[in-house]
Parts: structure tokens; C-alpha cells; sequence
């Protein structure tokens, strides 16, 4: 096939700007060939480069604690455990690919996260995930595909009913189990949901595998899969917003299978345990190009790629297919000189591809032939986060809509009569109604190791041969982003540190995935770098860094553009097992209090209403200012929880959040679904009480203990400096709230776990 002529027009419909292709014309000192306009095109998507994002993302906390491997140093985030372990964690994105896909763009989503975490040595233990669709419940049914339009009002369903289904297919099918997430439904979803997976792994320091191409001559291999013509300039894809026309894009969409990832997980680490790998990168975004250029420019060494080796399952593919194709399950590998012999068993043992396509050379090019050709000679650092890609840093401007939407009069809303007509309403709002739905779907219990199950304030996974286990929440509240850029960004941190903390386990470090929209509109990169202040600032003080993550732009489409979404996936450490805490009341009979931070003015339960579902449930708005987060106070507050967990004086802890306080005590009710126990609670009210029972204030946590133990929480919050104040006892057959809300059990639990499955079986 005779290949188009290469010039400016053909550039910028592969995504790059005159600058960009200016720029490449001077580093090659000529014209490019069509495979390297295509390898710079893909390489130099804001997807792979991060070229709007990271003078941003630098300013984030990257090293301190337990951190062994930081941000962009490796495939993912390394952080020691003790007794010569690690854990290693990631989260990234798969929105566009499952906007117009949603099936094999969730799966394939998937697939890559647990690649980054197997590829560094770790045998993956949990996968995660985090979710946002548009609104449910204006909806009515599905077909059999839904495409993108703007009058199409199946489509949030269709989205995700078949995310949840390409997740749980293939977790399922490649053995990992997924044990906790969030969902979120909104409008501002509709046409571009966002899917974000995380996936963590165990790993002995002795056998992490690094993604780094070392010693000249030593032989390059693709192993796994073949290649084929599916996610070529995936990447660029994904750096372009949604309309129509990307429909015509599905073939940028991978095809995943989980049964050749299982056989590639265990045949790349029992390579690495042999001691002859050199370096090993998953072949994610750009496939070979990705993985060859990187791991040579991480040390400035090269490699001679011949693709006439590369394992095809389509014919007359293209040196340019060959290089983009983001087909799945492959990895590149650098072998020592000498032991490919056994290199080749062990994938013959697995019955899988192990090919040499290459060699180390020393650089700085990269240069690829195909059927007796050169086709491509590019020097790897030109093409790299951190070399001489591009770097920009875009207009920021303070969004108009703030100052209306902040200074918001809540006395305006009217009172509700009914206030058990409220809480039902908020129990089966999607946002707040159990998921079950979606986790049952999951094999949440394979390996054996998952003792908090989904559905908590966090889940918890033991690992074996220790006492310890490891506590694991993605969070993010997009509203609050949208409404405060800053304290969104902060609460998001926050909320997901005193979620693993209410299982007893110490924060240990974060990873996120950042979903904005177009970085080019300047209020949508103020939204950007405000919330990534945020975060920076709530990472210092949590003592919880940043390992790595995922820049996600572009979530757009002709009629919505997403709330500002930075999704903060957070991991825990538990020492003894033996602690572990859950959400749900144990014990009639026994004490409920809040523990948490100052709250006693109006000022202050309004601050805690901007953002709520229940403004937005009840009232069907979106405003006000995000609530208030004190950093000092918060940290106090998840070392009191910890302490108080790990003496033994409480027997439940539940976060205080969507909802608020009426939401946290039915939860705590309702959570054990077998054997649900009431509540009797009696609170004062300074203000309306609407304010009071639904506010979403941070820094709250619901606990019970026996009476006996009062004394001893009683010392320790005055210790530091947390309020403590018994509200009310277990027991009974009721949610009863003073003399404004009394709800059985029954009609509760009906709410809450079953508002959602209604719907979907509609």
C-alpha cells in the first residue's frame, strides 16, 4: 500500500500542531518517514507525554515514607511493607475507549493496570476500580448497542451495565479478585463516563524487576501475544474529545483477553525470578513503540528493532500497524546475553510468544527495519516524559460560575416535611445505595485473601504467610471539585485516608487518576492545577505520596463536559490482622458517638451542604462552596481512629460522608446485611435540622464501643484533640432519628440494596 505524503496537513490529522511538527522536522533534520510521523504523533500525545499536565503534576509530593519507587520512575508506585515486601499500586484511566466500546474498553482497562503491576515483579492481590455514568434513573432500558447522540436516553445504562460486565469478565476470568471502588452517576457523565482501574500487587524487594534497557548487544524480545491491527493510535484517541465521529474510532479500542494475561502473568514472573531479565515494560498506550523508545531512553542506550520477527495474526500489516498497534497482553523484554535458551522455555512452557526482535545498542536512536528497510531512526530521549517532548503549561483562568454558585443562600430551600420520605430517597439514590449489583458481578474472594469485603468504608486483603493486610479505597467527589477546584482536590485525599484508616490501617501513600476536561479551555486548567494544589497540600500533611498515576484530558463531548474528576486511589497498611475494623454496629446495647473536628456554627453546617446529594437529590442542585477541610484536624482525627482501633475500645467506625450523619448511622445499620441492628440517636439542633441530618461537613466518624470503654475513647480523642459525643445507643428494629425519622429495618434495606438492581432490571 502506497503511504500518504508526509507534510504539515497529514500531521495535524494525526493530533500534532504546526509547532510540534516543526519541532520534529528540526530534531531529524529532514522529513519524517510516515511510520516516524506516526511514532512522534502517539509518543507526543498528551496521553503518553503529558505534555499539558506535567509542570502541574511535579509540584506533587514524590518521595518520603516508605516510598521505594516514586512517581514515573517504574510502570508503577513501590512502597515498603517491612519483612522484605513491597506493595505496588497504580491507577489509570480507559474513558474514551469505553465511551464508544464499553465492554472491551473497561476489560482492556483492566488488562493494562494489572500488566503495570506484574511487569515490576508483583503478583497482583485486588484490583479496583472507579466509576462515573451519567443518570440511571431518567433512563429506560437498553439496546444492544446505544451509540453516541445527543437524544439517545439509553445510553448511560448501556455504559454501564456492559463497564461492569467487561470488568467482572475479565478480573474473573484472569483471577484477581476486585474488592472495592466507587460509582457515581450524573448527567455530566452522560456521553463520557469515566472509567478509572487499579490494581495492587505484592512483591519481595529482591525480585522487582525494573523497565530499563541495559547493556549494549543484549537481546530484546516481544513476548506474549500477537500483534494485530486492534488500538492503533489508541493513544491519540484518547487525547481528543468525544463527538459523533468517534464511533467511526472502535478500532482504536483493544481487544483484551484474560486467559493469555493469567499465562503472561505467570510466565513473566517466573522470567524474572530466573535472574536473567535486564528490563521489562508492558506494552501499553503506543505498544512497541512505547515500550522500546522508554525503556532505551531511561538509560540513553538504543535498540535495532527488526518487526519482519514480530509476531503477526493479521497479514500485510505496515511497519506504522506494526509500531502503534496497542494490541493486549504483550510486553517487551531485554534478556541477558547469553540465557535467551532459557528465556524461550519458560514461555514455551506457558505456550506463549517469546520472540527476539532486536538488540541493545548504545544509543541514543531507535531504529527500526521492516522487509529489508529502515523505516524509522529516532533518537528515544526526543520522544519521552522528562526528554525533550514538549512541555506546555496553558492559560489558567478562574471559572465565572464560581462566584454565583459560592455564595449560594441555603435558607432559600425549603424545609422537607417528611423526613423519613427524605432518608428512603437518599438510601436508593444511586450515588448512596449499596452497589451490590455491580460487586456481586466481581469475584471478590478468589486467592482466599479478601476479609473485608466490598461495600465498607474500604476493603481490606490479607497477605499471607504475615500477620499484616493492606486496606485499599479509591475516592473523589466530583462536585466538590467542580464547585472548589482547591478543597475538592484536598477532601478527596482526605476522604480516602479516613477510609482505610477506619479499618485500622495506617495511610501509607496514593496514586490518581486525574479526569478533566480540555486543558486548552482556560477555566478547565485552573480547575487542574487548583486541584492538584489541593492534593499536594493534603499529601504533605497526611504524609501519604504521590507514587504515580494517570492524566486523563479531553473528557468532553459536544453537550457535557465532566466535573473535574481526580480520582485519589489510597492503600493502607495493617500490622497485626488481628485489628481489622468494619463499618456496621456489632452489639445492642451498644454506645454510638461521632468522634472529629469542630462543627458548632451555622456557618459551618452550611459549609457542609455545598455539593451534597441531598441539594442535589431533593432540591436538584448543584451548589454552594465544598465543605471546609482543616488538614491538622484531619490528621489528628485518623491517628485518634487508628489508636482507638488498635487498643481494642470500638467495635465499628464509619466514615461520615455522602449523606451525612443520617446516611453514616443507617449504613452503620444496614451494612451487616444478615443480621441488620437499629439505632436510637438523639442530636441536637442549632440549626434547620436538614442542615444538621444531611450536611456532608468532613472529618466526622461514626463509632460504637461498650459503655465500659468510654473512658478510655474519651481520654484518647481529648488526646488528640478530637470531639467526642455520645449520640444515641444500638439496638431495636429501627433507624430512629429523635422524633423526625423512624424507619424499620425492612423498608430500609429494601432502599438501600435493591434501588439499583430495580432500575437495571427495568
Amino acid at each position: 500500500m502506497q503511504e500518504p505524503e508526509v507534510n504539515l496537513e497529514l500531521a495535524k490529522t494525526f493530533g500534532l500542531v504546526e509547532e510540534e511538527y516543526n519541532r520534529i522536522l528540526e530534531i531529524l533534520g529532514r522529513t519524517p518517514s510516515y511510520t516516524e510521523l506516526g511514532i512522534y504523533s502517539v509518543m507526543w500525545s498528551e496521553h503518553c507525554s503529558y505534555k499539558n499536565s506535567i509542570l502541574e503534576i511535579k509540584k506533587l509530593p514524590r518521595s518520603g515514607k516508605r516510598l521505594l519507587v516514586g512517581a514515573g520512575e517504574e510502570n508503577a508506585g513501590l512502597v515498603d511493607i517491612g519483612d522484605g515486601l513491597a506493595v505496588a499500586f497504580k491507577i489509570e484511566s480507559h474513558n474514551h475507549p469505553s465511551a464508544v466500546e464499553p465492554y472491551q474498553g473497561a476489560a482492556t482497562g483492566i488488562g493494562g493496570i494489572l500488566r503495570d503491576i506484574f511487569t515490576m515483579g508483583a503478583r497482583p492481590i485486588a484490583a479496583l476500580n472507579s466509576l462515573r455514568f451519567g443518570n440511571i434513573n431518567d433512563e429506560s432500558g437498553t439496546r444492544e448497542h446505544a451509540p453516541l447522540s445527543r437524544n439517545n436516553l439509553e445510553r448511560s445504562k448501556f455504559l454501564f451495565k456492559n463497564v461492569v460486565k467487561g470488568i467482572g469478565d475479565y478480573g474473573n476470568c484472569f483471577g484477581v479478585p476486585t474488592v472495592s471502588g466507587e460509582i457515581y452517576f450524573d448527567e455530566c457523565y452522560r456521553d463520557n463516563p469515566l472509567v478509572n482501574a487499579m490494581a495492587v500487587g505484592i512483591v519481595r524487594h529482591s525480585e522487582v524487576a525494573t523497565a530499563a534497557a541495559k547493556g549494549e548487544g543484549n537481546p530484546v524480545f516481544i513476548v506474549g501475544s500477537s500483534t494485530g491491527r486492534d488500538g492503533i493510535h489508541g493513544a491519540t484517541f484518547a487525547s481528543e474529545e468525544i463527538s459523533e465521529a468517534s464511533e467511526a474510532k472502535r478500532p482504536s479500542v483493544q481487544v483484551g483477553d484474560p486467559f493469555t494475561e493469567k499465562l503472561l502473568l505467570e510466565a513473566s514472573l517466573e522470567l524474572i525470578k530466573s535472574r536473567v531479565v535486564v528490563g521489562m515494560q508492558d506494552m501499553g498506550a503506543a505498544g512497541i513503540t512505547c515500550s522500546t523508545t522508554e525503556m532505551s531512553a531511561k538509560t540513553g542506550m538504543g535498540m535495532d528493532i527488526n518487526l519482519d520477527f514480530v509476531p503477526a495474526r493479521e497479514e500485510n500489516m505496515s511497519a506504522y500497524e506494526l509500531m502503534l498497534s496497542e494490541s493486549q497482553e504483550r510486553m517487551l523484554v531485554v534478556i541477558e546475553k547469553g540465557k535467551e535458551d532459557t528465556a524461550k522455555k519458560i514461555f514455551d512452557k506457558w505456550d506463549l510468544n517469546c520472540v527476539q526482535i532486536g538488540t541493545v545498542t548504545k544509543g541514543p536512536f531507535v531504529k527500526v527495519s521492516y522487509q529489508g528497510k529502515v523505516v524509522a531512526e529516532v533518537p528515544a530521549n526526543t520522544l519521552v516524559l522528562g526528554g525533550d517532548a514538549p512541555v506546555y503549561k496553558r492559560e489558567s483562568k478562574r471559572p465565572a460560575y464560581l462566584d454565583e454558585l459560592q455564595n449560594f443562600d441555603f435558607d432559600s430551600l425549603t424545609e422537607p416535611e417528611d423526613y423519613n420520605e427524605v432518608l428512603l430517597r437518599l438510601l436508593s439514590s444511586p450515588n448512596i445505595a449499596n452497589k451490590n449489583w455491580v460487586y456481586e458481578q466481581y469475584d471478590t474472594q478468589v486467592r482466599t485473601n479478601t476479609i473485608v469485603m466490598p461495600g465498607g468504608d474500604a476493603s481490606v486483603v490479607r497477605i499471607k504467610g504475615t500477620k499484616k493486610a493492606l486496606a485499599m479505597k479509591t475516592d473523589c467527589n466530583g462536585r466538590y471539585v467542580y464547585l472548589n477546584p482547591y478543597k475538592g482536590g484536598m477532601i478527596a485525599v482526605c476522604e480516602a485516608a479516613r477510609n482505610v484508616a477506619c479499618t485500622g490501617a495506617e495511610p501509607l501513600a496514593i496514586t490518581n487518576c486525574l479526569n478533566f476536561g480540555n486543558p486548552y479551555k482556560p477555566e478547565v486548567y485552573y480547575q487542574f492545577t487548583e486541584a492538584i494544589r489541593g492534593i499536594g497540600d493534603a499529601c504533605r500533611t497526611l504524609n501519604t505520596p504521590v507514587t504515580g498515576g494517570n492524566v486523563s484530558f479531553y473528557n468532553e463531548s459536544p453537550d457535557y463536559a465532566v466535573y473535574p474528576t481526580p480520582t485519589i486511589g489510597m492503600v493502607g497498611l495493617i500490622e497485626n490482622i488481628d485489628n481489622v475494623m468494619t463499618s456496621y454496629f456489632k452489639n445492642k446495647g451498644d454506645v454510638i458517638a461521632i468522634i472529629g473536628t469542630p462543627n458548632e456554627s451555622k456557618k459551618n453546617y452550611i459549609d457542609g451542604l455545598g455539593g451534597c446529594e441531598y441539594v442535589k437529590m431533593i432540591h436538584g442542585l448543584v451548589t454552594g462552596d465544598a465543605p471546609t477541610v482543616n488538614l491538622g484536624s484531619e490528621k489528628n482525627l485518623i491517628n485518634c481512629i487508628i489508636t482507638l482501633i488498635n487498643s481494642k475500645f470500638i467495635n465499628s467506625a464509619h466514615d461520615v460522608s455522602d449523606g451525612g450523619l443520617a446516611v453514616a448511622l443507617a449504613e452503620s445499620c444496614l451494612m451487616n446485611r444478615t443480621f441488620p441492628i437499629g439505632c436510637n440517636v438523639n442530636i441536637k439542633y442549632r440549626v434547620r435540622k436538614d442542615f444538621v441530618l444531611f450536611n456532608e461537613s468532613q472529618s466526622w466518624i461514626v463509632i460504637s464501643y461498650e459503655k465500659q470503654n468510654e473512658s478510655e475513647i474519651a481520654r484518647i480523642c481529648k488526646e488528640k484533640d478530637i470531639i467526642h459525643a455520645n449520640i444515641g445507643v444500638t439496638g431495636g428494629d429501627s433507624i430512629k432519628i429523635n422524633d423526625d425519622i423512624k424507619l424499620t429495618l425492612y423498608s430500609s434495606k429494601d432502599a438501600y440494596y435493591d434501588s439499583i438492581r430495580k432500575v437495571m432490571e427495568n
